[in-house]
């Protein structure tokens, strides 16, 4: 789909979307319960969609009807599913499926998009090796064979926060003790204690022993009951962007004492708006996009931490650096750092393109809301905001798509 995006300024009154990230855990939690549960609120983007049909393909009954899902759970140490978990483009259905995939002694499989099957997961590659896992690696699925049991398990802090998560969860339904212990500084830290304040609310019991060291006792239970999901800071940064050019929209739905550690991008917006800055994104990397986008509006940026964005639904900084300059704005890469120049933009004389990435796609939309300009591939926005280009229109945002 390919949308013309005019000029103009955004006003008005608008709910952030629901969480993605805590709906996955809230989700997962929900379908070790021994009874039913409902979650409310969830986001009926493509992500939680996936988490929905491989939890249903790993025996838990779920009925959603859009916003709200009631789950029966299932012992999910002893799943046996018939059919591959189709994980469609979402990293987080994988990476926190595949250790709960290893709970059981029995084959299971896991496909999805091109893309997801080509990112890393060396992670879980080197602890099945290590632990006598059955981990088979093709370029369109992982096979995998358990099962994952209590004890110690080492990780590096410098990869994707979801192999933290995901083991943690997958450790607390076994029969042992558990600890895993980081044993670099951790980024993207805050999603791990979306993770904890998950399974904490469903009675599970996990806590830091010393800095990093994540221990749960074995044999514990979650416990079913009714959940709903808060507002998303990231995809609110979208939202509140359209503020930084002019605009007055009201975002409501937002918890100020959220886990979520994407709401820093206020912080962030203050300081690209005030002047030239330097921000480390190493606990934030889904929000490189449009902090690339504000720094070229404003007076520009240095970015630290960013080796991890070229390794999420597109190599996001090349993706940012070949649309960026359509629209008049430079970048300078390098390992783990990003420079985006400030000024000089103007209306691009070529269509842009969204990578077949949602964050790539609505930082584009914002950009356009400022020069104008057509965006291919719009329809990636539905992986995790699926409202977001009708939610712009009441804002006052014209859209259309072309052919």
């Amino acid at each position: 789909m390919t949308l013309k995006i005019e000029k103009g300024q955004a006003h008005g009154k608008i709910s952030a979307p629901a969480s993605k990230s805590m709906g996955h855990r809230l989700l997962i939690c929900a379908a070790a319960c021994q009874g039913a549960s409902r979650i409310n609120g969830l986001n009926s983007c493509e992500d939680i969609l996936a988490t929905i049909d491989c939890l249903r393909a790993l025996g838990a009954k779920i009925k959603y009807d859009g916003s709200t899902a009631v789950i029966k759970g299932t012992d999910l140490t002893k799943s046996k599913p018939t059919e591959p978990l189709n994980c469609r483009e979402s990293g987080s259905t994988l990476r926190f499926l595949i250790p709960i995939a290893m709970l059981s002694g029995n084959e299971v499989t896991l496909v999805g998009s091109e893309r997801l099957m080509a990112r890393s997961q060396s992670v879980y590659e080197r602890l099945a090796e290590e632990n006598g896992i059955y981990f088979e690696r093709k370029s369109d699925r992982i096979i995998l064979r358990g099962p994952i049991k209590g004890g110690e398990y080492f990780v590096n802090g410098n990869v994707s926060s979801q192999f933290i998560s995901g083991l943690i969860l997958a450790l607390s339904m076994t029969d042992g003790d558990a600890r895993v212990i980081v044993n670099t500084s951790l980024e993207s830290r805050p999603y791990v204690d979306m993770t904890i304040a998950a399974m904490r609310a469903m009675g599970v019991r996990v806590h830091e022993e010393y800095d990093c060291a994540f221990f749960s006792f074995g044999g514990q239970s979650y416990k079913a009951g009714e959940y709903t999901v808060e507002g998303d800071w990231s995809n609110a940064a979208f939202l509140d962007a359209f503020n930084m050019l002019g605009g007055d929209v009201e975002i409501c739905g937002l918890t100020d004492g959220s886990k979520q550690g994407d709401k820093i991008y206020k912080q962030h917006f203050a300081a690209l708006k005030k002047g030239y800055s330097e921000i480390d994104i190493s606990d934030c990397p889904d929000l490189g996009p449009i902090l690339f986008c504000m720094a070229a509006v404003y007076h520009g940026a240095k970015f630290v931490g960013t080796r991890r964005l070229r390794d999420k639904e597109s190599d996001r900084i090349s993706a940012m650096e070949s649309e960026l300059k359509k629209l008049g704005a430079r970048m300078h890469i390098e390992e783990n750092s990003v420079t985006v120049e400030g000024g000089g933009l103007h209306c691009p004389t070529e269509r842009l393109y969204g990578h077949n990435d949602h964050r790539i796609v609505m930082s584009l939309a914002v950009m356009c809301s400022m020069l104008g300009g057509e965006i291919e591939g719009c329809e990636a926005a539905s992986k995790s905001y699926p409202e977001f280009f009708n939610d712009i229109k009441l804002l006052g945002i014209n859209c259309h798509e072309i052919r």
